[in-house]
Formats: C-alpha cells, sequence, structure tokens
C-alpha cells in the first residue's frame, strides 16, 4: 500500500477544501475506480487510451493495478470478501469460476449495465454473475511453409503424420492447457469430465513442445509445425512475415476468455458499473479488435471489411466456441496438474 507523505496529505485536503470553495461535490471529485489490468501491450492500451477516455465520461480518476488472474486472485483472498481492493475486475474464468464461488462477487444489475443486453449468449456468464469483456478464440495454427496437408480438426493432430513429434501444447499452468485435456476428454471420451480418456488421448500425441504462454517462438523456429493458437496471435506472426494460418477446427474452437465481475462489497460498486458497461460498449468493443485482434462480445460491433482476415470469428461463428466447467476444473486442480506433469511428455 502507498505510503502517504505530510506534505501529500495536506495537499490532498487543500484540493478537498478547494473544490467545496468552488461548489462542486467534493466527493465527486474523490471518486477513483482501482482497475487491475494486465501488463505488456494491455497495460500500454489501458494507460494510452481506456483509462484516460473512461475518466473524461465519468469524471473519476482510474487507479490501474497491473497483474494478472493469480495475483488479483491472491490479493482478493489476503484482504477477504467484505473488504476487496476491488470493485470491479477482469480476469480469466478459470479465476473468476473459483472466486465467485468463495463469494466475492454480486448477480449483476443489468440495469446498470444496459450493454450486457447486447453481448452474444456466449459472453453472458455464470447466470448473469459474470460479463465476458474480450474473447480470443482459439483454433489451430500452423506452419504454410513445412506441412502438405493442412489440419481440418483437433483429431488431425492424433491422425497426421506431418505432425508427429512438431506438436506445440500450452502445459496445465496456462487455462489453454486445462482446456486441452477437456477437449480432449471431450473428443475421445464421454464428455469433458471423461479426464481418464483425455489423459490416454493426450499420451497417445507422443513428444509434444510445452510452454506456459508463449507458442510462437517454437512456432516461428519451426520447432513445432501446429498447435492451438489464438486467431489474433496467428495475425501478429503474419504480420511479421512468418508463413501461417490458424483455422477453425470441425469440433469447435476453446478461446482465452476476459470475465467482468463486480465485487460483492466493493468501495465504488457504482462507478464499477459504469466501467463495466463502458467496456462492454460497441466503442471499447471496437477499439479492443483493432489493438488486439479480439473478437468483440457485443454483437451490435461489426468487423470492418480490412480487419476481417485478422479478426476471422465473429457473428454466427461465435457459436462454435466451446465452453468448459471451470467448477470441475478447479475442484481437481492439483490432482489434474500432477496427472499432466506424469502423463505428457
Amino acid at each position: 500500500m502507498t505510503k502517504l507523505t505530510r506534505r501529500q496529505t495536506l495537499a490532498g485536503m487543500g484540493a478537498i477544501g478547494a473544490a467545496g470553495v468552488l461548489g462542486m461535490p467534493a466527493i465527486a471529485q474523490a471518486r477513483t475506480l482501482i482497475v487491475p489490468t494486465l501488463g505488456g501491450v494491455w497495460e500500454q492500451f489501458w494507460r494510452s487510451t481506456v483509462a484516460p477516455d473512461f475518466e473524461k465520461a465519468s469524471g473519476a480518476k482510474v487507479t490501474l493495478d497491473v497483474g494478472n488472474g493469480r495475483v488479483f486472485g491472491a490479493n482478493l483472498r489476503a484482504a477477504g470478501a467484505d473488504k476487496p481492493p476491488y470493485s470491479v475486475i477482469m480476469t480469466n474464468e478459470v479465476f473468476a469460476s473459483g472466486l465467485r464461488k468463495e463469494g466475492f462477487f454480486e448477480k449483476l444489475d443489468i440495469a446498470k449495465m444496459p450493454n450486457y443486453n447486447d453481448l452474444y449468449p456466449l459472453a453472458q456468464v455464470a447466470g448473469g454473475f459474470g460479463a465476458t469483456g474480450a474473447i480470443s478464440p482459439i483454433g489451430i495454427g500452423y506452419r504454410t511453409d513445412m506441412i502438405k496437408t493442412p489440419p481440418k480438426a483437433w483429431k488431425d493432430l492424433w491422425t497426421n503424420e506431418e505432425f508427429k513429434g512438431r506438436i506445440g501444447l500450452y502445459n496445465f499452468a496456462n487455462s489453454a492447457g486445462k482446456m486441452e485435456l477437456l477437449l480432449a476428454s471431450k473428443l475421445f471420451g464421454k464428455d469433458q469430465y471423461d479426464v481418464d480418456a483425455g489423459f490416454d488421448a493426450l499420451a497417445k500425441l507422443g513428444q509434444v513442445v510445452q510452454v506456459d504462454f508463449n507458442l510462437s517462438t517454437a512456432l516461428s523456429a519451426g520447432e513445432i509445425v501446429v498447435a492451438p493458437f489464438d486467431f489474433g496471435e496467428i495475425a501478429r506472426l503474419r504480420k511479421q512475415g512468418l508463413p501461417v494460418d490458424c483455422i477453425v477446427p470441425e469440433e469447435g474452437m476453446i478461446m482465452f476468455d476476459q470475465t467482468i465481475s463486480i465485487l460483492k462489497n466493493g468501495p465504488e460498486k457504482e462507478l464499477a458499473y459504469e466501467y463495466a458497461n463502458y467496456l462492454l460498449s460497441p466503442e471499447v468493443q471496437t477499439l479492443m479488435a483493432k489493438e488486439f485482434f479480439v473478437s468483440p462480445t457485443n454483437s451490435k460491433v461489426v468487423i470492418p471489411d480490412d480487419l476481417k482476415a485478422d479478426v476471422p470469428v465473429s457473428g454466427e461463428a461465435m457459436s462454435k466456441i466451446l465452453t468448459w466447467d471451470w467448477d470441475f476444473v478447479n475442484e481437481k486442480q492439483g490432482d489434474l496438474a500432477e496427472r499432466w506433469a506424469k502423463t505428457i511428455q
């Protein structure tokens, strides 16, 4: 926590006093929303565009807290559900699911978030407890110059001999790794819960390259020729001159997601709703599509023609994205992680 010097404290008191003299409501001037955000290019975009634009629209101050889902979850649990440091959070659904079950979030007051009604059904999460603010659909990315037969389906990873020993996977620490297991369970077993079948199938892939975060390096180096990739990352690699492509598998896509949740006991709940509704607006959703090549979750957004190659999944194609039971994954987290470490080469 930041410690204020005596001079800073006096200066702050003076600012509040000045607001009173000028006839402005001191409380309104003091409204501050702490916004957790990812680092890197996400932080840059939030600092340059999202935060200042929301400040202008709301008259409030935005303070960014840079980290990731694991960090934000740890911060919330350390503070407790009664006194959370945040009023709103946007994080992967795998993390949001656990925090929701622990009682941190409230069911959304949709009257305060009119943009919620325009979301694709996929983005209306957990019976109204969350709203997906960003989606990066994941298909099969591959090197067009290093294979003769492009993939069409996830099962091609098992059947195409060109891929043997040259397949990339996210490891279990990444939410995509967890989805790879559930997907294999669904493809080769009864359903997503049939993890015995899923692990058996993943073991049959043989030697794979596993990463926690970045498969692009291995694909660029030719160490792998095929892997689960989000379309935005393939677009960035293509713009760098790498001969790559990404397809929508016949069985459906998985996704990286960012769920917006409102803290039940957050210190600036009304401001949090303003911010959440702002993020879901067609204007901001369009800006994020242009900046990160993510698929807009607001159905009113129409992808412009010059962006369709980089953001190919929108409209009806959003229904081809698969969803998963993250409560199940979180409950079995330890056992599944241990089995993954023993099973996947």
